[in-house]
Order: C-alpha cells, then sequence, then structure tokens
C-alpha cells in the first residue's frame, strides 16, 4: 500500500513539474502505472491535479510579473508582447484549455497571468483541457495494452 500511495505521489509531483517552465514530461509516468496494473481513474485525476495545479503556478508565476522584468530579464519586444495582448483580450480563459500543449503551454498560463485573465476561468479551462489530455493518454495506453 505505501508503494502505492508512493506511485501516485510520484505521478503528482512529475505531473506539476511537467506543467512549470522546467523540461519535464509526466506521460512516460502516467504509461508505465498505467502497464503496471494501476487504476486508470486514480492516475487520470492524480496526473490532472498535479498537472492543473502546476499549470496554475505559471500562471501566479505570470500574474506577478510586471512589463519591466520582461522587457529586461526575457528581452521580449513591447510588439511582441501587444501581439500576445491581441490574442489573450480575443480568446481569454479559453486560451488555458491549451495549456497542456508542448512548450507553448507554459507560454500560455504565464501570459495569462501576466494579463490579469481572471483565475476561475483559466482554472477550469485548464483543468479540462489536461483532464482530457490525460484521459485520451489513458485510453491508448489501455486499448495497446490488449491489443
Amino acid at each position: 500500500r505505501l508503494i502505492t500511495s508512493l506511485t501516485y505521489a510520484g505521478l503528482f509531483a512529475s505531473s506539476f513539474l511537467a506543467a512549470t517552465l522546467l523540461p519535464f514530461s509526466s506521460e512516460a509516468l502516467l504509461v508505465a502505472l498505467l502497464l503496471t496494473e494501476h487504476s486508470p481513474m486514480y492516475c487520470v485525476i492524480t496526473a490532472t491535479l498535479g498537472n492543473g495545479l502546476g499549470g496554475m503556478s505559471s500562471y501566479g508565476l505570470g500574474y506577478l510579473g510586471n512589463m519591466a522584468w520582461i522587457e529586461r530579464y526575457l528581452r521580449i519586444e513591447a510588439e511582441r508582447i501587444e501581439r500576445a495582448r491581441t490574442h489573450i483580450a480575443r480568446f481569454g480563459s479559453l486560451l488555458a484549455f491549451l495549456s497542456w500543449l508542448p512548450v507553448v503551454g507554459d507560454v500560455i498560463a504565464v501570459a495569462l497571468g501576466f494579463f490579469k485573465v481572471r483565475p476561475v476561468g483559466v482554472a477550469i479551462y485548464m483543468f479540462a483541457g489536461k483532464a482530457l489530455r490525460y484521459i485520451l493518454i489513458t485510453i491508448y495506453t489501455l486499448y495497446l495494452k490488449q491489443a
């Protein structure tokens, strides 16, 4: 039982880290757990919670950011920032649904925070997108396992 608890804790931690600006992947551990008879439902819930909370931490970092930091440390021109503002103003919290995408997902989460998009809407769409991804990975893994 302790080992099972630790494996879910590991899945939570890897899923959390995968949703931050750190280059990390949670899919391999998810697939490994599914292939070793761990509960698909618990795996999806655990991975979604970890990844969703990790994404919201990236949102929080963006929320705390300011224009001077972006220009100074990231060397992003004001023109690119304005382009991002236009997209975010157009789509709002819906963009959070895409925060599961590799590379751009982290940028989306940070940008949503930076432009102060409502956190409740961001959280709803972010968790929904991440849950859908883990559900699809789980279905595909279990399908291949039976084939």
